[in-house]
């Protein structure tokens, strides 16, 4: 059985269009915890897999929710490592699939303790485009997105996309030269951070993410830096406020959390 979201979940609203509709198997409550999104490849390297499971599961045991798409590699592996009972999969699929059947048994466990979500109809067999639409959810649940391996054209670089248009932090595992040329490209380019350190990282991201998690969503929308109208389209009242307060700032047209 699966049931409807009867609430609107805060993070989606840094999505171009908010779901019309969200189905769901699971538990709700993880949708209010830390969340931190973890996307890669569906052929990960041996050091890619290793360090993947690693760094979800001392996420994990930090108090960190993971968030990925329920695809083969990189995506089974963060799952796996979180543990079913402290993990969120966004289906490309209707909620009532376990794509991809290599994952069935892990989308089973993932929906008997933890959590699957879709906004696609129920026996909705996954597309080639669903996977990207699918990519944007992951993206917007999380914090803060860790990619762990990419090559350039790939749907991981698509999540990449969404997470620069959403202001996200971006993370990479570091590669060898002629591997990962997705991680490597947004290193040279400055888009994201390489993680050298896997306990420093986990202790420094989980103390971030935990200062931030009881924003409004009013104020988590700010963070994104959005330029003044974006703002005063979704929240007119809000941002008057804010300003009197002190809260934000409007710089170059874009408002800015003080």
């Amino acid at each position: 059985m699966f049931n409807t979201i009867p609430y609107p979940i805060p993070e989606l609203v840094l999505m171009k269009q908010y779901p019309k509709s969200l189905t769901y198997k699971g538990s709700l409550e993880l949708l209010s915890r830390p969340k931190i999104s973890i996307v890669g490849t569906r052929r990960p390297n041996p050091y890619t897999r290793a360090v993947t499971y690693e760094l979800a599961k001392k996420l994990s045991h930090a108090g960190m929710v993971i968030v990925s798409g329920a695809a083969a590699g990189v995506d089974g592996l963060a799952h796996g490592g979180a543990g079913v009972d402290n993990t969120i999969a966004v289906l490309p699929s209707g909620i009532n699939i376990r794509y991809p059947k290599a994952n069935a048994g892990l989308i089973e466990s993932i929906e008997n303790s933890g959590l699957t979500i879709s906004q696609f109809e129920p026996d909705f067999m996954a597309r080639e485009w669903s996977f990207v639409v699918r990519n944007e959810i992951v993206v917007a649940l999380g914090e803060c997105l860790i990619v762990a391996e990419a090559d350039m054209e790939s749907g991981s670089m698509r999540s990449v996309e969404y997470a620069l248009e959403m202001g996200k932090q971006i993370y990479v595992l570091p590669h060898r030269i002629r591997e990962s040329e997705g991680t490597h490209h947004l290193l040279s380019r400055g888009e994201a951070t390489a993680i050298e350190n896997l306990d420093h990282f986990v202790a420094s991201i989980t103390k971030s993410v935990k200062n931030t998690i009881n924003d409004t969503l009013f104020m988590a929308f700010c963070r994104t830096s959005p330029s003044y109208e974006e703002v005063m389209a979704k929240f007119p009242s809000e941002i008057f406020e804010a300003e009197l307060g002190g809260l934000i700032d409007v710089r170059n047209g874009r408002v800015c959390v003080v």
